[in-house]
């Protein structure tokens, strides 16, 4: 029996679902960052009052800066999510771009947007 090389319309459609359920909480979770970013759940005068707290200020400074790199992580994943989806509507979804073979669905079910196999992404880290 050959080996298969490409996931059946019907797992395609399965890994669709769950890429579609990975992007709707991926993105709920990305805006709830970026309100917290921009203060809109805020009508207090917290940002407009004197304040001689330098160590809170920096804390709050501190926070901004990391909800800001998640916030970037939140978008990448998204993007990579989304980019999956292409790959589903090209029926290229699943398919290892360094050994050209399929990735397990395990793997997939985990990190649906993964374009390399444990194998080649673990050859690539040791290039690296």
């Amino acid at each position: 029996m050959s080996e298969k090389t490409r996931y059946s319309d019907e797992e395609l459609e399965e890994f669709r679902t769950l890429i579609l359920e990975k992007l709707d909480l991926a993105k709920r979770d990305y805006d709830d960052m970026m309100a917290s970013l921009m203060n809109r759940d805020n009508n207090g005068v917290d940002d407009t009052s004197p304040t001689y707290k330098a160590m809170e200020e920096g804390a709050l400074t501190q926070s901004k800066e990391e909800l800001t790199t998640l916030a970037a992580r939140q978008q990448k994943f998204i993007q990579g999510l989304q980019a999956a989806l292409v790959r589903i509507e090209n029926k290229t979804y699943g398919i290892c771009r360094e050994t050209g073979r399929l990735i397990p669905k395990e793997r997939l079910r985990a990190v649906p947007h993964a374009t390399l196999s444990i194998e080649a992404k673990n050859m690539k880290n040791r290039k690296d």
